[in-house]
């Protein structure tokens, strides 16, 4: 996976997090991040034909994969809007100060914050099987509750989740978590698959319930402060019609289109993994939207 690409880490500004990520290709820059509770292999499969256009850069998210975050008993160390800093300064220090974005899951989420927060810095922005935060939790069901389970779960507080998830054998938990119901983990190749077991240690099940408790509460707050502004870059919206994300929603571009005032995409056959269940035809996605602009380092 990713041959021809460095591996490198990067710290972030006061040492707050180091930024492990691998880098390879040549031409405008593009960022991948990945989603909950993957790493950056997640784009093992579209990465190398994307470098051949674009410098890709792949990072893990703060305390995700062989990234270090901070103190996650701070719940504010978690947010999308540390998490989107740590980007940005990863971009910075390889050079660039405009980049265009692609997000999975939490990635995405973290994509969207960056969007709004730093709008000078994203040129286009793809953000793949989700909806916005705000829209969730003011839109949540009994049909979302129970294929998103995860959500309240590993939000709670005094160490439950953290305690529990640690119990288990990762693989026995990894093949639950994301064998999503009529998918499976069949689409998954082994040796990606085989690195989000490696990487999901206790250090990693602490940031990342760090990150949905951050999503229940400070996240929350930041996006009912934000409810009067969108996206103003061009967003590239894409989904699985087997994924939760198109069955409790139905229509997600729709929704989209009152959080981002230039918003495209449509339905994948797939399900919520995109980049690993339908690589071929997110790879088309991202080659008509990250191609049809150039950007400016």
């Amino acid at each position: 996976m990713f041959e021809g690409f460095e591996r490198i880490e990067i710290p972030t500004a006061g040492g707050a997090a180091r930024i492990h990520l691998r880098h390879g290709g040549s031409g405008p820059p593009l960022l991948l991040l990945h989603g909950n509770p993957q790493t950056h292999v997640a784009w093992h499969r579209i990465a190398g034909r994307l470098a051949e256009h674009f410098h890709v850069v792949a990072t893990d998210l703060r305390g995700y994969g062989d990234s270090i975050g901070p103190d996650p008993a701070d719940t504010a160390n978690y947010t999308f809007r540390a998490m989107a800093q740590d980007q940005v300064e990863v971009m910075r220090a390889l050079g660039y100060e405009r980049f265009m974005v692609a997000g999975h899951d939490r990635g995405a989420r973290t994509a969207h914050r960056m969007a709004l927060d730093h709008p000078e810095r994203v040129e286009r922005v793809a953000l793949l099987d989700i909806l916005p935060t705000r829209h969730i939790w003011e839109n949540a069901s009994a049909e979302w509750a129970m294929s998103s389970w995860h959500w309240l779960f590993m939000a709670q507080g005094n160490g439950l989740p953290e305690r529990m998830m640690e119990s288990v054998p990762p693989d026995w938990f990894m093949e639950r978590k994301i064998g999503k119901p009529g998918v499976g983990i069949s689409i998954f190749a082994p040796e990606a698959y085989a690195e989000y077991v490696r990487c999901f240690t206790p250090k990693t099940i602490r940031a990342s319930c760090a990150d949905y408790r951050a999503a229940a509460t400070l996240d929350r707050e930041m996006d009912e402060a934000d409810r009067d502004r969108r996206i103003t870059c061009p967003t590239l919206v894409l989904w699985g019609t087997q994924s939760h994300t198109g069955r409790v929603y139905g229509d997600v571009l729709a929704i989209w289109r009152d959080y981002a005032v230039d918003a495209t995409g449509g339905p994948l056959d797939c399900g919520h993994y995109v980049p690993e269940h339908a690589p071929e035809e997110t790879l088309a996605w991202f080659l008509r939207f990250f191609g049809a602009a150039p950007v400016r380092s």
